[in-house]
C-alpha cells in the first residue's frame, strides 16, 4: 500500500467542480495548510532564498513569484503577508486550471493588490514561455504521474531565474492514518475526507524524489524533510550556484 505511489485520481482533479462543496473543501484545505505545516514549509523556503547571496546579483527590486495549482489562494496570501513583513516588493501570480477556484481565490484576495490569478495549463507551450523569479509548487505535484512530473520539473528549471520551491507530502503510514482519522472526525467536506488520505498515497518518498529529479536532469537541489510529513525541495539557479561555490 505504501511501497509505491497510488495512481487513483482525486475528486479534486475534476476541473468541472464548481459548487459549495468545493468552496468548503478549499476552506478546510487552508486550515490544514496553516495548522499542519504547509505554510511553514513555504515560508521557511522563501526565507532561505532571500538570505542567499545569489539574490543580490539581480538588480530588479520586485520579485515575480508564481504559485502553481494555487487553489483557494491561501498560499499566495501568506506569501503576500510574508513579503510585506520583509518590506519586499513582489508580483504574485496564482496559476490554476479550475475557473471556479480562480474566482474564489480572487474574491478572497481583494486586500492584496500584489496578487493576480490566471487560468492556464502548466503543460502548455504558452505557459512554458513565461518566466518567473520563483515558482512555488505547494501540494500540487503529487497530482501527476512520474513521467509528467519529471517533464514539468525540467521545464520549470528553465523558467525560473532564482528557484523552484516545492512543498509536498511524505508518503508514510503515520501520515495516512493520522489524516484519515482527523478528517473523519472533524471534516464536513466529503471531498476532504476522500482526497486527504488519498493524497498521502499519491505522495512521495525520498527515493521517489531522487529518482524523479534525476529523470528531470536536475543534479543540484536541496531536499529536506519537514514537519508534518512534508518534503521541502529547492532547485534552480540558486542551488546550482551553491553547488559551484562548494567545488
Amino acid at each position: 500500500m505504501f511501497s509505491e505511489r497510488s495512481t487513483e485520481p482525486e475528486l479534486m482533479d475534476d476541473l468541472s467542480l464548481a459548487n459549495d462543496d468545493l468552496r468548503r473543501n478549499l476552506q478546510e484545505l487552508e486550515f490544514i495548510n496553516v495548522w499542519l505545516g504547509g505554510h511553514d514549509v513555504v515560508r521557511n523556503g522563501l526565507n532561505q532564498v532571500i538570505k542567499d547571496p545569489f539574490l543580490a546579483s539581480f538588480p530588479e527590486n520586485t520579485l515575480r513569484i508564481a504559485d502553481l495549482g494555487s487553489g483557494g489562494g491561501d498560499t499566495l496570501r501568506m506569501v503576500a503577508r510574508w513579503a510585506r513583513s520583509k518590506n519586499l516588493q513582489v508580483e504574485l501570480t496564482g496559476i490554476d486550471a479550475n475557473a471556479f477556484m480562480l474566482q474564489y481565490s480572487t474574491d478572497l484576495s481583494e486586500d492584496y493588490p500584489e496578487i493576480t490569478y490566471r487560468q492556464a495549463d502548466v503543460f502548455s507551450p504558452e505557459f512554458a514561455q513565461q518566466e518567473f523569479d520563483i515558482v512555488i509548487c505547494s501540494l500540487f505535484l503529487h497530482h501527476f504521474p512520474e513521467a509528467a512530473l519529471a517533464s514539468l520539473l525540467a521545464q520549470l528549471k528553465d523558467q525560473v531565474r532564482v528557484a523552484v520551491l516545492i512543498n509536498d507530502i511524505h508518503r508514510h503510514p503515520l501520515a495516512y492514518y493520522s489524516i484519515k482519522s482527523l478528517t473523519q472526525m472533524f471534516s464536513r467536506s466529503y471531498l476532504v475526507k476522500h482526497d486527504a488520505p488519498l493524497s498521502v498515497l499519491r505522495a512521495f518518498s525520498r527515493a521517489d524524489w531522487q529518482r524523479t529529479l534525476a529523470k528531470a536532469g536536475i543534479e543540484s537541489y536541496r531536499l529536506r524533510w519537514r514537519w508534518a510529513f512534508r518534503w521541502q525541495i529547492l532547485f534552480g539557479p540558486i542551488a546550482e550556484k551553491r553547488h559551484q561555490n562548494k567545488k
